[in-house]
């Protein structure tokens, strides 16, 4: 999960390098979103440094912790995934109109 976080990121990076405006902006935020989710969150959850929610009331811990963490790993995967395809929608154009062509 860490070099497909660090993957994606770069990734987004060399599609984005030399562009200007909105589209970059957007796939940049939602590829940092998406390698701090990947790269950092998940595995702390893996090697139990995180508590899951699913854990609260069985282990010791602080429940308050847990969801602020939780709510921290929702909106950097979901915000992400939400960003870099919007990223990607705009780098692609799709929501560009075409030109008619010039009548005579």
């Amino acid at each position: 999960m860490i070099v497909m976080g660090a993957f994606l990121l770069l990734t987004a990076w060399r599609m984005t390098r030399g562009t200007t405006g909105w589209a970059p902006r957007t796939l940049m935020a939602g590829a940092v979103l998406l390698a701090l989710g990947y790269s950092v969150l998940l595995p702390l959850y893996q090697a139990g440094v995180l508590l899951p929610l699913s854990l609260v009331g069985r282990l010791p811990g602080d429940p308050t912790v847990a969801m602020a963490w939780h709510v921290v790993k929702v909106v950097s995967m979901n915000g992400g995934w939400l960003l870099f395809g919007l990223g990607l929608a705009l780098h692609a154009g799709i929501f560009e109109t075409e030109k008619s062509p010039a009548s005579i």
